[in-house]
């Protein structure tokens, strides 16, 4: 017997280490794959991009072509639309072609797009084949000998080239031959296409990326532009920042373009000009899973859990998550403390019912109709009525005190007298009716010993369960009920002292250590 109760504690060990091993594998997934969080309310940014376009049309036919974004920057589209009115919509892989004709004054056309952050691929690049060599520019004799001393002074420092070259031509005091070659200073975007420029003559691809750094209530005429050169050594395109040189894409630029190639072009149509404008918005990061889960490409395993039922189904899973945590706290103080209760999970009702009526109204309602009740059953006692009966009369009294503090709490407004409609009256009776017969067999004292712990485990359950953070833990990361199902099961194999009797075996361990 020994052995085979050693052998039911040594498996349920087992399975409380696999859970917790699979609880904190899934804890991880949801976290890096969904953007789940632990703590609750926590939001996600949303940022809306619009590109306004306004031309003159000629007498020709109009097209018009919006680059989309590729999708392989920090961002992830998470939704896009062209308002267009009288033109024809189409969509392609790499940009939306809108198409018309008989237009007279000014055209507005607007492309707005949606973005989150992705999270799993923000910040990486990868590995590809080196492209072909690009073309050379078009320089002249004095302009080649220029760039070639600008490109001589580059090398001369140590570190990475490219960079050393853009550091070079954004010195405040520039050396002569970058003055020779550069006399005035260029924009963000001219000084790109001249890296460009001058990376091709070393033989090294380069490209320019044209996007938006995202500031709430931004509004530009022009995108922001990065550098992309291709290293050799890595085979991996590193991205610089034209003016400081520094790798890596921002945080908080999205990637439109890569290439030298025009994210908006306009045909049929004369005076064009493009502005942008960003917004961000808030959304739940349990809103966002869905989307995140598929640029992970899981969405699959998404679709099999309960953040993809509707909010009604998610709002009632959520109290049902709980609730084992509310549990392992009964087990824990009626097991290992040794606290008497009415019942096993009478508690854990009556802290559900607290969430209801609110703690302080509900707890002194609780206390108001139990006395009462309790008065009543002693009245009841003294007719000798059998078992049955005897509940039945108990419950028909409580419904009478339950209608009538209703009654007085909706005539002079008191919240305690219309708490009590919250409790569930059979609990209510057996609670008065199992503290009547203790009272009756053990006494008045054991009777309220047996209530009061009831009512603390309650409080403490109470306290637990309306937690946010615990609440959204518990929901979020729901296989932790894993976790507790072993720990209960391995409670349940406890045979020691309970933390109350201590006390009570105290003398026996005094007297042994006299002897």
């Amino acid at each position: 017997m020994k052995r085979k109760f050693l052998s039911v504690r040594f498996f349920l060990s087992l399975g409380l280490l696999f859970s917790v091993i699979f609880s904190a594998w899934s804890i991880y997934y949801k976290t890096h794959n969904w953007g789940f969080n632990l703590y609750p309310n926590q939001k996600t940014p949303v940022w809306t991009i619009e590109s306004h376009l306004t031309f003159l049309p000629t007498d020709n036919p109009i097209q018009v072509s919006f680059s989309r974004p590729d999708g392989t920057g920090n961002y992830k589209i998470l939704d896009e639309t062209v308002i267009a009115k009288g033109y024809d919509i189409k969509k392609e892989k790499n940009k939306f072609v809108i198409s018309g004709k008989n237009k007279k004054t000014q055209q507005d056309i607007y492309y707005r797009i949606l973005v989150y952050d992705t999270m799993k691929s923000k910040g990486k690049t990868k590995v590809v084949n080196a492209p072909a060599k690009p073309t050379l520019p078009s320089f002249s004799d004095d302009e080649l000998v220029l760039a070639k001393e600008v490109l001589v002074k580059a090398k001369e420092k140590e570190g990475d080239f490219v960079q050393n070259l853009i550091l070079l031509l954004n010195e405040s005091e520039p050396n002569e031959a970058v003055l020779a070659f550069m006399p005035e200073r260029k924009n963000t975007l001219e000084t790109a296409e001249i890296i460009v420029n001058l990376l091709a003559l070393e033989g090294v691809p380069a490209r320019l990326i044209r996007g938006i750094i995202l500031a709430e209530g931004k509004k530009a005429s022009k995108t922001d532009v990065l550098l992309e050169a291709y290293n050799a050594a890595s085979k991996r395109w590193l991205t610089y920042q034209i003016r400081s040189g520094e790798y890596g894409i921002p945080e908080s630029f999205i990637v439109l373009r890569r290439g030298n190639d025009s994210l908006v072009d306009v045909i049929g149509g004369v005076e064009s000009q493009t502005k942008y404008s960003v917004l961000k918005s808030l959304a739940s990061s349990f809103s966002m899973a869905k989307y995140r889960a598929q640029s992970a490409e899981q969405k699959q395993s998404f679709t099999y859990s309960i953040y993809s039922l509707p909010i009604a189904e998610q709002n009632a899973l959520k109290w049902l998550m709980i609730f084992p945590l509310a549990i392992l706290i009964v087990v824990l103080l009626r097991n290992v403390v040794g606290l008497k209760t009415m019942g096993t999970f009478t508690p854990m009702l009556i802290s559900m019912a607290l969430v209801e009526t609110g703690f302080g109204a509900g707890l002194t309602a609780f206390v108001i109709v139990t006395g009462i009740g309790l008065i009543i059953r002693a009245i009841l006692s003294r007719l000798n009525l059998l078992l049955v009966p005897r509940i039945s009369s108990v419950v028909i009294f409580v419904i009478f005190i339950i209608q009538m503090c209703t009654i007085i709490g909706y005539r002079f407004d008191f919240k305690v007298a219309a708490a009590v409609l919250f409790f569930p009256i059979i609990i209510l009776a057996w609670i008065i009716e199992r503290a009547s017969i203790i009272w009756e067999e053990e006494g008045f004292k054991s009777a309220l010993n047996e209530v009061f712990s009831s009512v603390l485990v309650a409080v403490i359950t109470y306290f637990v369960i309306v937690n946010p953070t615990i609440q959204h833990i518990m929901f979020a990361f729901n296989e932790l009920n894993l976790v507790i199902l072993f720990i209960v099961m391995l409670l349940g194999t406890y045979t020691g002292y309970r933390l109350t009797e201590l006390k009570r075996f105290a003398p026996l361990v005094i007297n042994k250590d006299k002897e």
